[in-house]
């Protein structure tokens, strides 16, 4: 007779237990699109993330607006970003 198995506990990972103000933050920092991303301001609750300061481009406006759109439990994002001319 077969043993029984026992279904594995769903355990989230270390990154599911941060804030996702943290999370998001984090992963803009670790962004190679984005040069300034210490300039970055994330507000984050209930899925909803809001991103303010400034960036060099338009395409890092973006680029920064997808990387926190992948990121587990972000459900809306709101780019407040404004691009700054060098």
């Amino acid at each position: 007779m077969p043993a029984l198995s026992t279904p594995a506990l769903a355990v989230p990972a270390l990154a599911d237990l941060a804030p996702l103000e943290s999370r998001v933050q984090e992963a803009l920092t670790g962004s190679p699109y984005l040069v300034a991303s210490n300039r970055l301001r994330v507000e984050a609750g209930e899925g909803r993330v809001s991103l303010h300061g400034h960036v060099g481009s338009f395409f890092e406006k973006q680029m920064a607006q997808e990387v926190a759109r992948r990121i587990d439990g972000v459900q809306q994002v709101e780019n407040l970003l404004t691009v700054a001319w060098a």
